[in-house]
Order: structure tokens, then C-alpha cells, then sequence
């Protein structure tokens, strides 16, 4: 191994090691007296997002695979957290970043993977962001790190402090210590890929249910077993659903799937910054709608147990849209039904 190689490893393996791992908050809700609930927060990873694990894993998977050189250009398809958390590993090795993305791409997005010293290239259209990577990455003898394709292989899912290693270690000293069901929402699917092939290499009796927005084809994929459909428009959730089925989409390790309405989950994620003082990104929205809706099946057939999801952004990031009344009106529409259906579970943090 050649000495820029060992220093990028080292350099990438060594912030994991700096870094502590991510809170798991407890929520308990008087309408559901016997089941708890725990969101963990990926919003405190340096780069502020769930993406933060992914895109580490990514810049391991393509040093060891032998892909990236220290004049390599990475080049990467997304206008969201994943390009900012990669543009901050290419920094820290040393290699030049350009996300491909549209150019209605927030300017706070753009901004942030500018901090970090990468470039933005732009295009028309989302549906163009795949294609124009690959071409821009030949064209310049580099990289496309490909997050749609790549994601569920780059992530040791047997462990190594994976995300899916860390929920269940932390919930070693619950009463309810083996949740009886883990909520996830598919981007590229590949941190829902880790959770299933973690959850039966481990041997849980956890189910891995995965919530899905509208205009994103995973869950009618899902129930059909269409993996070729394809979506004229795309997610109003950003961060998660896609327009057609990526290939890091695993559905043969999921339980089952939730379709969330886009104004449940904006009403959510508003609901919850009433409760803990602190703003979370539309995807929790979607997230924690598809928790609510487990824990009334659970409590309708009279379980008890835990579930967990994932906090996986700040809200921060979008104050001048999910946060803005007025932009909400306009791009997703009414949210007060599922505000006042939400309001009357009464939920107090501990």
C-alpha cells in the first residue's frame, strides 16, 4: 500500500475513532403508556446528518477497492446532505469535490459544500444528475462515487460499529432492550439494507419497517415486486424517496412499508420541535409519522415494546422552506389536519 493511500485511511479511520456516537433520545407518550420510543439523533455528526456514516463509508469502500488516487476528482449525484458530508472527507484526504446537482438547489446547500472545498456543478434536471456524473467524472479521469449504487455495499452490515450495531448496544439497558420494530426511510436504502441484514445476522426478532413519501416509487416497488417503475416527479421530502428504484434498495430484508403523506410529515416535524425545543429535518417528519402509526397497531393488538427511528438532519437547514409557513403552503400544501390529529397524543420528553 502506497503511503497517500495508508495516510487517507488513516486519516478518514481516525476522525471515526474521535467521534462520539450519537445520542438516543426517549420519548414517552401518555397515548401509548406501554410502548417507548427513541429517535437517534444523526444530526450531531460533524457534517450535521445521517449521511455523515454513509459518505465514511463510501471513501473506504472506494480507497480499498482502489478507485481513488491522490489526483483523483471525486465526483458525486446530490444537492443534499450526502455531497456536503463527502465534500468534507475529499477535503480531509486532500482530493478535489464536485456534487452534480440542479440548479434549484438551495443556495444554504450550496454554500455548505463550498465551506468544505467542493465545487458544484449544475443541470437542468434531477432526472440528468446520474448521467451527467458519469460523464463528468470520465472526462476528467475521476470518480463517481455513485451513493445510489454503492450504498448498501460499502457499510460493513455484521457490525464495526455500524449504525445498526450502535441502536442495539444502546438500548442494552431499556426495558424493552430488543425493539420490537425499527422505522427507516429509504434515500439510496442503504442504511435500510445495514438494519435488515444486521437485525437477522444477529438473530432479533426486530422488524425493520420502512416509510416511504409521496411521488417515490420504493414503496410500490415494494408491493408489487416492480423493480423497473419510474416516477415523473420527484420527492417534496428531501433527503429521502427517489423517482425510481435504486439498486442499493434492498426490499427482501424489510417487513413492511408505510406510505407517508408529505403534509404528515412536515406536521410532524413541526409537531416534535414543540416537544424537544429543537429542529429536525422533514425525512425525521417522515420517520416518526410511521412510528406513530406502529405504535397504534401495536397498541390496538395490545403489545408492549420499543421503537426506534432515526433523527437524521437538523432542522436548521431548511428554515427558508419545511419551516417557512408560507413555502409550505405553496410546495406541500395544508398540514393543520394532521397537526390537530397529532396534538391530541399529548407527548412529554423525559
Amino acid at each position: 500500500m502506497n503511503e497517500w493511500l495508508k495516510d487517507a485511511i488513516n486519516k478518514i479511520n481516525a476522525d471515526a475513532h474521535r467521534s462520539a456516537d450519537t445520542h438516543l433520545i426517549h420519548l414517552t407518550l401518555p397515548a401509548f403508556p406501554n410502548i417507548d420510543i427513541y429517535l437517534k439523533d444523526e444530526s450531531t455528526h460533524p457534517t450535521g446528518s445521517l449521511k455523515h456514516r454513509l459518505a465514511r463509508s463510501l471513501f473506504l469502500y472506494a480507497l480499498c477497492n482502489g478507485k481513488i488516487s491522490q489526483d483523483t476528482t471525486i465526483v458525486e449525484a446530490s444537492s443534499g446532505s450526502t455531497a456536503v458530508s463527502e465534500a468534507y472527507f475529499a477535503k480531509m484526504i486532500g482530493v478535489p469535490f464536485i456534487a452534480v446537482m440542479p440548479k434549484t438547489t438551495a443556495q444554504s446547500k450550496i454554500k455548505q459544500i463550498e465551506h468544505y472545498g467542493g465545487r458544484c456543478h449544475f443541470v437542468d434536471a434531477v432526472y440528468q444528475m446520474h448521467d451527467e456524473s458519469k460523464r463528468l467524472a470520465a472526462s476528467l479521469n475521476g470518480y463517481f462515487m455513485d451513493q445510489f449504487t454503492f450504498a448498501e455495499r460499502a457499510t460493513d452490515w455484521r457490525g464495526n460499529n455500524n449504525i445498526a450495531e450502535s441502536i442495539f448496544r444502546q438500548m442494552e439497558q431499556e426495558t424493552h432492550s430488543v425493539p420490537h420494530t425499527i422505522v427507516m426511510s429509504p434515500g439510496t436504502g442503504g442504511t435500510s439494507a445495514t438494519l435488515g441484514r444486521f437485525i437477522r445476522y444477529k438473530g432479533y426478532d426486530t422488524k425493520l419497517v420502512v416509510v416511504d413519501p409521496e411521488y417515490s416509487v420504493f414503496y410500490e416497488s415494494y408491493q408489487s415486486g416492480d423493480h423497473t417503475l419510474v416516477s415523473e416527479k420527484s420527492s417534496r421530502i428531501e433527503g429521502i424517496g427517489r423517482p425510481k428504484v435504486e439498486l442499493s434498495f434492498q426490499p427482501d430484508v424489510i417487513d413492511g412499508m408505510i406510505k407517508v403523506p408529505d403534509a404528515a410529515s412536515v406536521a410532524t416535524m413541526r409537531w416534535l420541535e414543540k416537544i424537544m425545543g429543537r429542529k429536525a429535518g422533514p425525512s425525521t417528519g417522515t420517520n416518526l409519522w410511521g412510528v406513530l402509526k406502529v405504535a397504534k397497531e401495536m397498541q390496538e393488538k395490545r403489545q408492549s415494546g420499543s421503537i426506534v427511528t432515526l433523527m437524521c438532519d437538523s432542522g436548521d437547514r431548511y428554515l427558508d422552506t419545511y419551516y417557512n409557513d408560507t413555502w409550505v403552503s405553496e410546495c406541500i400544501g395544508g398540514i393543520k389536519e394532521h397537526l390537530v390529529e397529532l396534538e391530541k397524543l399529548d407527548v412529554k420528553q423525559l
